[in-house]
């Protein structure tokens, strides 16, 4: 049995039902679970950390990304526009994914939310070119299992191309067929259905512009036939609404109800562009959101209405989004993004600091269906991430644990990161990987993907 004793932690931010703080407690891990919390620990442990000058936080999770666009950031010819033009510009270029691409593009992605203290990623990959094998999502699940992080990778999928009216270009769609049986398999093949899980698979149609009504109709009815969730991008620009108007004679939300996509295993990227009855609508049925907040104001999409969701009680989860819309996978600036956009929009009593980390670790809890992850509590899983006090970005700021960790620092690098009770992330480093190597490698990948 593995463990690891963390003694008189500065502060425990707890983010229970309580929100409880506690100063001066020691944690102990046995093997993936907090084992115990208390304010003197006087038991053995294969590995001590003095914990007097650190804050410890849950491990935060982020609801929606992918991975593969860590290649593809800051191209300057995509600065400038909005979702679409961004869109019909990447395609060609992503139609170049090879098998090491999306396996780098993973290590990438994944060691920059641990390095910010993130235990849990989503990812949907949709982008299937026809020149490679159908099984590219294979590398992100063999990339968290070497990185170390908890995962849950989304089978992604394109039906409709420009030929038949949709967006995506023709050589990265596939077939119903052939999306519906990589589906079946890779759910087989990886997903973990027992608590604790590290890795879980989602299923997730890209879009409405670019997978069909039958497609989303059969994705629905099989990930419910195994007890996966499903997950798609919604609402995201004005575009799109007026996409849904004309395709389907129906807003997205609407459209999304008739396919049969609402309900607790559900759960939709971005949602900016949604009306309070349509928000209460994804209340009654318990459909999530992953909020996005620099992607929706790098593409100028606009701003979710978030307040009015937390009122209303949706399960709302953090995400980063895409690397090439962000252009980072920095989940600690996504709550200080998150913070100051609700602020600057909805006034000072928008967003406040404890309710962006609970969207963050709570809401991604609820959202992923994951009970056992989001809060440090006994018995739950150990993720979770330490940061140094004594860091001169937080000089004079530590009279508030969460503000300090959302709006002060003069870096998102954590210290310490710990998932399913493994050290991670050791002095701001990744263990597991050689992350120079890792960069070297990507940047090699991604020069011969976009000089094409």
């Amino acid at each position: 049995m593995s463990s690891i004793l963390i003694k008189n932690l500065k502060e425990i931010v707890t983010m229970d039902s309580e929100r409880t703080r506690l100063k001066g407690y020691s944690l102990l891990i046995k093997d993936n679970k907090i084992s115990k919390i208390a304010g003197d620990i006087k038991l053995p442990a294969e590995e001590i950390i003095d914990g007097s000058d650190y804050f410890l936080y849950p491990g935060l999770i982020n609801t929606h990304h992918h991975f593969y666009q860590t290649l593809t950031r800051n191209i300057p010819q995509v600065q400038n526009v909005e979702l679409f033009n961004w869109l019909r510009y990447l395609y060609p270029i992503w139609a170049r994914l090879t098998p090491e691409a999306v396996y780098y593009s993973g290590l990438v992605a994944m060691g920059e939310l641990l390095k910010t203290g993130c235990t849990t990623a989503v990812d949907q990959f949709y982008v299937f070119p026809k020149s490679q094998p159908k099984e590219l999502v294979d590398g992100e699940f063999r990339a968290a299992q070497e990185i170390g992080i908890r995962f849950h990778g989304s089978r992604g999928s394109m039906s409709l191309s420009e030929k038949d009216g949709g967006l995506p270009t023709d050589s990265v769609v596939q077939t119903e067929e052939e999306i519906l049986a990589d589906s079946q398999r890779v759910i087989e093949k990886f997903h973990d259905y027992k608590p604790f899980a590290m890795q879980r698979v989602v299923l997730a149609p890209c879009s409405p512009f670019s997978v069909t009504e039958n497609l989303l109709k059969e994705s629905i009815k099989l990930a419910r036939n195994y007890k996966v969730g499903s997950h798609t991008h919604l609402a995201e620009t004005k575009d799109e609404d007026e996409f849904c108007q004309e395709t389907f004679g129906s807003r997205p939300v609407e459209y999304m109800k008739r396919v049969g996509w609402l309900g607790d295993d559900v759960w939709f990227a971005h949602c900016v562009h949604l009306n309070e009855k349509e928000i209460n609508l994804l209340a009654e049925t318990g459909t999530g959101v992953a909020h996005c907040p620099v992607s929706n104001q790098k593409l100028a999409s606009g701003t979710a209405n978030i307040s009015y969701m937390l009122k209303k009680k949706v399960p709302v989860g953090l995400a980063v989004d895409g690397s090439a819309s962000n252009d980072s996978s920095n989940m600690i600036a996504e709550l200080k993004a998150a913070f100051l956009m609700h602020r600057l929009i909805y006034g000072i009593s928008g967003m406040s600091a404890e309710e962006v980390l609970a969207m963050a670790t709570n809401g991604g809890r609820d959202v992923l269906n994951q009970p056992e992850i989001g809060s440090i509590e006994e018995g739950k899983a150990a993720d979770m991430f330490l940061i140094n006090t004594k860091r001169l970005g937080l000089a004079g700021g530590l009279s508030d644990s969460v503000s300090a960790l959302v709006t002060s620092g003069d870096s998102q690098i954590v210290d310490i990161t710990i998932v399913n009770g493994k050290i991670v992330v050791r002095d701001g480093r990744l263990v597991n990987i050689d992350e120079d190597k890792v960069a070297e490698k990507a940047n090699k990948i991604s020069k011969k993907m976009i000089e094409g």
